[in-house]
């Protein structure tokens, strides 16, 4: 028998007088208590997110109020429902540290059962600053498109349950996934939120110009009559229907919202009878031996990497995108975004074949503390570097592994740029550009990892400096970009020329000539920080070694 079928009378006592809701309501309440006792540096964030919470609340609602009576209202307010509601079913996934209490495998060993566990769990979900805003939404939309008292009566009814799907949403998303999410995998999917924050911004800014250019919101209207079946942006769409007369479609869309309640309700019962009686990996047998020997094989998957030490930095380099979360974090968010921005502008027509290069230089950048990146396990790289020789072939061994990345990806960009735009004649000078570019920022990442090393902390998805090196870290990325433009100045120069005096069927030249010169401008990079290196590794190994 398992906690979760245990009789009634074996409750705890405290818990079977009062009920379950008050004592979680008390819990969560202490939570946040007891956790801005912790620091007054955390109490200052959540006192500061909470102000700016209400502010935008407060114009939120002003503005909502005041498209009272306006024509589109209705299509405006479905799809900030919708657009809530999805934040409420990502932001578990992606932040899961962010509130103590999405964790519900901490319950196990209660006598609750799931049924009253989810109400009083429900209950205490909707304190904190993202249930505040939600309500303010919901608030503020029903007064914008509530007309006639029968549309207020729907609107009573709508605003408490757009917030309870939303609660709901968000709980049952967490429950299913709470070891995901508090798994290894979990934790790198936490890191890799900023990959959809900053994929996420180019698409809407892409969309802002689309709709700017498309006659605005009124071009949305098709979207939102789809959206406005959809729970709960349906609860909202009920208010406008019944202000205008449309019952029976008020009550349809109400009763959508109101049976996506109770389905999220029965899926987070289940998933939280799974979690809290079903077995997890750490209680299952370890994994057979042949599984050892296929890992063993698995280490030697890179028979074309050079012998020695060459070979062995790169494999090492290369393992540390794949497995490490801050590694691997940069890596997809410089190939994402390096894609992204020439394209969507050439899609626009308004982009230009040279963005192409902004690949090259978000790749580039990865050269950039290269020490730091391995923490404080750079003491074992510091213990194999005895001579200028040894930090030379770590250097290049690291570039080398880079460049088996950003040299490809720098010509499938440049050509998908290309095609685009329909420009292939400068496909060539564009891809000569971008291979000096990127060996110019090669360069000046070596210099900066041996001059200004600074440690990446481990814990938290978006701390990339420990206190106190936010300046080394500005130094190095600021002055190594500016010295990276400079040292590319020969090849931007005869971009220039080339386009000034009219000899666009000269521009193949810039592929052999950048490519020369970015080869030229990396190696010699790495051999003027080689001997640094080797004279500062005490210096290197304390600063990395902070975090």
């Amino acid at each position: 028998m398992t906690v979760l079928d245990a009789p009634a009378d074996t409750a705890v006592p405290a818990v079977r007088g009062q009920g379950l809701v008050p004592v979680f309501v008390k819990l969560k309440l202490t939570l946040l208590r007891n956790g801005l006792r912790l620091s007054a540096g955390r109490r200052a964030a959540y006192v500061a997110s909470l102000v700016v919470t209400v502010l935008l609340a407060a114009v939120q609602v002003i503005g909502l109020v005041a498209l009272r009576g306006h024509a589109q209202a209705g299509t405006l307010v479905v799809l900030l429902t919708a657009v809530v509601a999805v934040g409420w079913a990502v932001m578990p996934v992606f932040f899961p540290s962010g509130d103590e209490t999405l964790d519900p495998s901490r319950l196990v060993m209660l006598p609750l059962r799931p049924r009253p566990l989810i109400g009083a769990l429900l209950t205490a979900s909707l304190i904190g600053v993202g249930p505040l805003f939600t309500l303010a939404l919901a608030l503020g939309s029903v007064v914008a498109v509530a007309h006639g008292a029968a549309a207020a009566l729907f609107g009573v009814i709508a605003v408490p349950l757009t917030l309870l799907v939303c609660v709901a949403l968000a709980r049952s998303v967490a429950t299913a996934n709470v070891r995901l999410l508090t798994s290894r995998k979990g934790r790198d999917l936490a890191v890799l939120s900023g990959l959809v924050i900053a994929v996420g911004i180019q698409f809407v800014n892409f969309g802002v110009q689309r709709l700017g250019s498309a006659g605005g919101v009124s071009s949305l209207a098709p979207v939102a009559d789809v959206v406005r079946w959809l729970p709960p942006a349906s609860a909202l769409g009920a208010v406008e229907s019944a202000s205008d007369g449309a019952y029976g479609a008020a009550l349809g869309q109400l009763l959508l919202s109101v049976l996506a309640l109770g389905g999220l309700l029965w899926l987070w019962q289940r998933s939280l009878v799974q979690l809290m009686t079903a077995p997890d990996g750490s209680t299952i047998a370890a994994a057979e031996p042949s599984a050892g020997r296929a890992g063993a094989d698995r280490s030697r998957h890179f028979p074309l990497f050079p012998e020695g030490r060459t070979g062995t930095v790169m494999q090492r380099s290369l393992r540390y995108v794949v497995r490490d979360p801050k590694t691997k974090s940069a890596w997809v968010t410089a190939l994402a975004v390096g894609l992204i921005v020439p394209v969507l502008n050439a899609v626009q027509g308004s982009g230009s074949v040279y963005f192409a290069c902004f690949a090259a230089g978000m790749l580039g950048m990865q050269m950039y503390n290269q020490f730091g990146q391995d923490t404080s396990a750079f003491w074992m790289v510091a213990l194999s570097v005895s001579s200028t020789r040894d930090a030379y072939l770590e250097l290049r061994a690291r570039a080398l592994a880079l460049l088996l990345i950003t040299l490809p990806y720098t010509v499938l960009v440049t050509v998908v740029t290309a095609g685009v735009l329909g420009d292939w004649a400068a496909l060539p000078g564009v891809m000569g550009l971008s291979f000096a570019l990127l060996g110019a920022m090669l360069a000046t990442g070596a210099l900066a990892s041996a001059l200004f090393p600074y440690s990446i902390p481990q814990d938290g998805a978006f701390k990339n400096v420990v206190p106190g090196q936010a300046g080394l870290a500005w130094i190095s990325i600021l002055l190594g970009m500016v010295a990276a433009a400079v040292l590319s100045g020969p090849v931007i120069g005869m971009t220039v020329w080339l386009h000034v005096a009219d000899h666009q069927d000269m521009l193949w030249l810039l592929l052999p000539a950048g490519a020369a010169y970015g080869t030229f401008i990396g190696w010699l990079g790495v051999r003027l920080a080689a001997p640094r290196t080797a004279n500062r590794l005490p210096e290197i190994l304390a600063a990395v070694s902070k975090g």
